[in-house]
């Protein structure tokens, strides 16, 4: 009797339809061996070739990251009252009670400017009307020619005061808003004038633009000027942007 194997092709001994020893069966997992996954999908924990590894925490370039939305400069944020703008970032539109409220302390400070000048321009013309009775008679061969001149002399002093209101309300609104952004009244309830498109201060152009449109509607009755204010109302744009507004290109925000 032989204790080899009958077989001589078989030195290992195995039996048939079994692998060498080392090597785990066919369709069986090997011991101390690692499991590939089905082809096309790579194994957990290394890296797939062909798949671009992300970072954690890092979007992917070219798409947005989750929970952050992107906005454009200029962009309202669903109509929730805030906006991005460059060089500030996302800030808020100011509401038109603040505008209002800048509006009336603006009126204020202007007013009291007003009476000052007033005054003095009342007490010279006043002083020019009563010059007339240096005149003498009517009878005077020069009274006639003295009057004329007291009179022309009152109708300049009141041109000339009503020139001194409007360049206090030019020099007051224009240079303040062109060059700060923001009058007396304004910084006082937190209101700031910028350009849409840079954020920056509207500059003497743009300033002078939104300066006059209410000054001409001024002379209808005052009505164009109303309408101009109220205009915000009637923005779609949820911008609370005035006609003046889009005409020099700017936005009125909440900077405290």
């Amino acid at each position: 009797m032989s204790f080899g194997d009958p077989n001589p092709n078989n030195p290992y001994g195995q039996q048939p339809g079994q692998p060498p020893q080392g090597q785990p069966p066919q369709g069986q997992p090997g011991y101390g061996y690692p499991q590939q996954a089905p082809q096309g999908i790579p194994p957990q924990g290394q890296p797939g070739y062909g798949y671009p590894q992300q970072q954690p925490g890092i979007p992917p370039q070219g798409q947005p990251g989750y929970g952050y939305p992107q906005q454009a400069p200029g962009t309202l944020q669903a109509n929730s009252g805030f906006i991005n703008i460059p060089t500030l970032g996302t800030v808020e539109i100011a509401s038109m009670g603040r505008r209002l409220g800048a509006r009336c302390l603006d009126g204020l400070i202007i007013g009291v400017l007003y009476s000052i000048f007033s005054a003095i321009g009342l007490a010279g013309a006043l002083g020019l009307a009563e010059s007339t009775d240096d005149c003498g008679s009517s009878l005077d061969p020069g009274y006639q020619d003295c009057v004329n001149d007291a009179s022309m002399s009152f109708v300049a002093t009141m041109f000339g005061m009503l020139a001194i209101l409007v360049l206090i309300t030019l020099l007051y609104d224009w240079l303040m808003i062109s060059l700060m952004g923001a009058t007396l009244g304004k910084k006082a309830l937190g209101v700031k004038v910028v350009k849409e498109n840079t954020g920056l201060n509207p500059g003497l152009g743009a300033g002078f633009i939104r300066w006059i449109i209410p000054i001409v509607g001024a002379f209808l009755c005052y009505i164009g000027a109303i309408l101009t204010y109220l205009s915000p109302f009637f923005d779609n744009s949820g911008k609370l942007q005035g006609w003046h507004d889009r005409a020099a290109g700017t936005l009125v925000v909440k900077i405290k």
